[in-house]
Parts: structure tokens; C-alpha cells; sequence
């Protein structure tokens, strides 16, 4: 499988706040000119490549003279107001020694969960790399909410991976890559070297969340390999400190962890659906409901057992097992008040309850993808 990474030609790069800021000590200016010296020579290679940096608020945090990340949402703001100008001051300088130009893009959940914002952003990201610039993406953590924050760019990184079809995600951390268990607590933990991205067991092996610097972890990582999978993108996780990790990766060579993907890309529209990260709500399916789903079948009011959350018509909501297990999200055609009303109940009696009729479907099967 390293050969489809080696053929990959539209990359997506993640760097991460460690390798950034040498561990929160201050931008790794040499580690940066390091990266845009192995991109320019991917440029050169013909591949296209996205960059996604983390970094803000930790470049924030040592220019104002703070030791530990801190709690409040407005001082997180504030360090990342400070650090963006660093890190993209540091980036540009980087990538002109290259001859390269660059492009800052700031995201939040906000414009990938617009179906017009998502289409924008990827046409600027397509346009961009057509032009042969560099974009930068990082979280756009100055207006960024509890409410819309992606939580980690390794999750930013896949649905970057998802909105402009790369062929691959690169994950460049300060571990090696995944093992079976955590090695700074099992001396029998060991590299694993390649691995299907849908295998549902690599969860437990990754552990829990990261340093104090970034926001993430190895769970993050598998997280966000299954998520880029759902496009047909492999995701390579290696240390971004080893000589040469990029082009390494990048050639095809073994190092690092590989999980690759193996399921169909989804189409366009229901892999916009499938990136959502907040939900308006959640519909509880009995079973013959839950095997219409899987059987690619739109869902019925009929087959709906509970409504949870505050939702109009349109919105995005989850379809969930009894045991509050996600199986499926898309667009319902009936808002909250209406779909308590319905649930239970034939398609045939929408009208008389409701006194009107949208459509027969709570979900119409072209706008809901399965997750599970």
C-alpha cells in the first residue's frame, strides 16, 4: 500500500503544535524552512501540496510570556491574534527562499458546514493550487467558539483531506507513528506499520489526548485517518523529526504508520454531510428502520422511536442505534415539533397530523450517508 502514497499527487501535509514551536519554546524556524525545502521539492515533482499548520495559539503563548495554555476562551483568542502574525511571517520568509508563494487560509467549522461556504473554500483551495501556491490552513482560532471549533487540526487536516479530494493526508507528529499500545507505559508496545483506516480496533490502541501544547493526541490521528478514508485518502503518521520524513513518506518508503483506505469514496454532497461536526439533533431508529439504512433505503417517520434537539427543517441530524450508537446523519424534511408529531407513524398519515406534507421521507436516502 505505501505505493499509493508514493502515486499520490494532491497531498494534504499536517504538521503539528510540537514540531512547530519546538515544543512550545517558540517557532522552529529552522524545522519550518525544513518542510518548505521537501514541499518545494514535491512541487517540483509535480504534486500538489496543502499545508496545515498548527501552532497560533503555542506561538501566541511564548510571545506573550506564558507557560501553560490557558483555559479561557477569549485569552486562547487573544494568543492565537498574536501568533498567527508570527507563524505566517515565518511561512512566507520560509517559502520564498524556495520560490514559492504561500496563501493563509483561516477555517472554522462554520464555513465547512455551509453548503455554499464549503463549495467556496474548496474552489479558492483548487483555484490556489492550480496557480502553484502553497496554501496554509490552521483553525481560525481568533474567532473560533466552544460551539464551532473543530478541536484539533488533525481533524482539520482530514476534512481539508475530504473538501479538494487528496490522494493522501500526512500526519507529521513527535511520535513515530501508532503502536499497539502506549510505549511510554507498555515496554512491549510495537510500531505498527501498515493497517486498514476502518479497523475500529486502532481507537483503543491510540490511547488518550496529547501534551499540554497541542490539543490532540494519537486518537485524533486515527480519528481523523478514518474520516479522510471516507474520500479514499490513505493517511501516513510519522515523526516529523526523523531527516527527510516528508520525502520519505511522500517516495513511498516505510516509516511511520500507514492506514490505508479501503471503502468507496463517497459522492460530493454526502461527503459534505458526513463532515459535519456539530449536529442539530438526533432521530433514535428501531430496527427495521436501522436495516432500511443499511440497505441504502431513505428513512420513514414510521421507523423513528425518539427525537432529541431543537432543529428546522433541513438541518443535519444523526440517526442513532437504541444504545445512542451513530449509524447515519443527512438532511430531515420535517422540523423537531413536526417529526415528534409523526414519529411512529405511516407516511401515509403525515398530512392528516400535520395538515400538510413535505415529502413521504423523514430522510430521503440522496441526503443521508451511513457512518457506521
Amino acid at each position: 500500500m505505501r505505493t499509493a502514497i508514493r502515486n499520490a499527487r494532491r497531498l494534504v501535509v499536517k504538521v503539528g503544535s510540537a514540531l512547530v514551536t519546538n515544543n512550545g519554546e517558540g517557532l522552529a524556524v529552522d524545522a519550518l524552512a525544513d518542510w518548505a525545502r521537501q514541499i518545494a521539492a514535491l512541487r517540483a515533482e509535480g504534486r500538489e501540496v496543502v499545508l496545515v499548520s498548527s501552532g497560533a495559539i503555542a506561538a501566541g503563548m511564548q510571545r506573550l510570556g506564558w507557560t501553560s495554555r490557558p483555559q479561557e476562551m477569549h485569552q486562547l483568542q487573544a494568543a492565537a491574534a498574536v501568533g498567527q502574525m508570527g507563524l505566517a511571517q515565518a511561512y512566507e520568509s520560509v517559502f520564498a527562499r524556495n520560490s514559492l508563494h504561500t496563501a493563509q487560509i483561516l477555517l472554522t467549522h462554520a464555513d465547512l458546514a455551509d453548503r455554499t461556504r464549503y463549495l467556496n473554500a474548496r474552489s479558492t483551495l483548487v483555484t490556489l493550487l492550480e496557480l502553484g501556491v502553497v496554501p496554509i490552513i490552521n483553525e481560525n482560532d481568533t474567532v473560533v467558539t466552544d460551539e464551532i471549533k473543530f478541536g484539533d487540526n488533525d481533524t482539520l487536516g482530514a476534512l481539508v483531506a475530504n473538501l479538494i479530494d487528496a490522494d493522501a493526508l500526512i500526519i507529521l507528529t513527535d511520535q513515530q507513528g501508532l503502536y499497539t499500545a502506549d510505549p511510554r507505559k507498555d515496554p512491549s508496545a510495537t510500531l505498527i506499520g501498515e493497517e486498514r483506516a476502518e479497523n475500529t480496533a486502532l481507537e483503543a490502541m491510540a490511547g488518550g489526548a496529547g501534551s499540554g501544547i497541542s490539543r490532540g493526541g494519537m486518537i485524533t490521528k486515527v480519528r481523523a485517518a478514518q474520516r479522510a478514508a471516507r474520500s479514499g485518502a490513505h493517511t501516513c503518521i510519522a515523526s516529523g523529526r526523523e531527516q527527510d520524513a516528508l520525502l520519505r513518506v511522500a517516495g513511498g518508503n516505510d516509516i511511520g504508520t500507514l492506514l490505508y483506505a479501503t471503502s468507496t469514496p463517497l459522492a460530493a454532497r454526502k461527503q459534505w454531510l458526513a463532515d459535519h461536526l456539530l449536529l442539530a439533533g438526533s432521530l433514535t431508529l428501531d430496527e427495521g428502520a436501522i436495516e432500511a439504512l443499511r440497505a441504502d433505503k431513505s428513512l420513514l417517520p414510521i421507523g423513528v422511536t425518539a427525537v432529541e434537539g431543537d432543529f428546522a427543517r433541513g438541518a443535519v441530524v444523526a440517526c442513532r442505534t437504541p444504545d445512542g450508537r451513530e449509524i447515519a446523519r443527512g438532511l430531515v424534511n420535517y422540523a423537531s415539533n413536526d417529526t415528534r408529531r409523526i414519529l411512529r407513524r405511516p407516511s401515509s398519515e403525515i398530512e392528516a397530523v400535520l395538515g400538510f406534507i413535505e415529502e413521504p421521507e423523514l430522510i430521503h436516502r440522496d441526503n443521508l450517508v451511513r457512518i457506521g
